[in-house]
């Protein structure tokens, strides 16, 4: 396992268990905002983790799905980039 699948795997892990804590009434409010501030700044550690690669401008979409799929494509766009300039 490489070390940056260990990393991710562990992050995922920590949020299911907060996740679940949560839920089950075992974590307060402020646990979880602390979990889920610790989980943000792992995020933003990861390669290209700052960037939502969505183009700043302001959008219109008629459905959620049309404004999900806009999120997905940009992103999608912007990992290949990162690909391409890495290879």
């Amino acid at each position: 396992m490489t070390k940056t699948l260990f990393k991710q795997e562990t992050r995922q892990m920590r949020f299911e268990q907060a996740y679940d804590g949560w839920n089950q009434g075992r974590l307060t409010q402020a646990d979880a905002l602390i979990e889920g501030a610790r989980f943000n700044d792992e995020i933003h550690r990861l390669p290209a983790g700052n960037s939502t690669f969505i183009p700043k401008g302001v959008y219109r979409f008629k459905t959620h799905d049309d404004a999900n799929r806009h999120q997905q494509d940009c992103f999608v766009a912007g990992m290949a980039k990162i690909a391409r300039e890495r290879a």
